[in-house]
């Protein structure tokens, strides 16, 4: 039995969450415990009522994939994404618009988490070198 190849992605559907686990590499069940925590919530449903994630929806995701590694809890990936999201919705002359002392913290806020993440893939990088040299070592040692 054959199947016929899938039309490519037309940029902007939404996508089922198994597209979006294929897309980000994570477990449906991880997921879905981000749906549940609040960290991210689709944009869409289909016409069955089953969540449609949007483009944006997909690299919130692969925010909070590239934070996991890092060490960072799941507070703080809320807390940064928190932070993000009202800088992105900060819209001059409107109701939106943050007043400079607000923007300033938000601005502060994502610089901190920058630090910490440069910080810790610095960490990763020497805990890779040293693996690395323990590698060597013991090919060193082998006939």
């Amino acid at each position: 039995m054959s199947t016929a190849p899938t039309a490519p992605r037309a940029t902007g559907d939404p996508l089922h969450i198994g597209e979006v686990a294929a897309r980000t590499e994570l477990p449906l069940r991880t997921i879905r415990q981000y749906e549940d925590s609040g960290l991210v919530v689709p944009s869409a449903a289909s016409e069955g009522g089953f969540p449609l994630y949007t483009d944006a929806d997909v690299a919130r995701l692969m925010v909070i994939r590239r934070m996991k590694p890092l060490g960072f809890t799941l507070d703080e990936t809320r807390d940064l994404l928190t932070a993000v999201d009202r800088l992105a919705a900060d819209t001059p002359d409107t109701p939106d618009e943050l007043d400079p002392p607000t923007r300033a913290t938000l601005v502060a806020r994502v610089r901190g988490y920058e630090r910490a993440a440069t910080a810790r893939v610095a960490e990763l990088h020497a805990q890779l070198t040293r693996a690395e040299e323990f590698a060597a070592s013991l090919r060193a040692r082998l006939p």
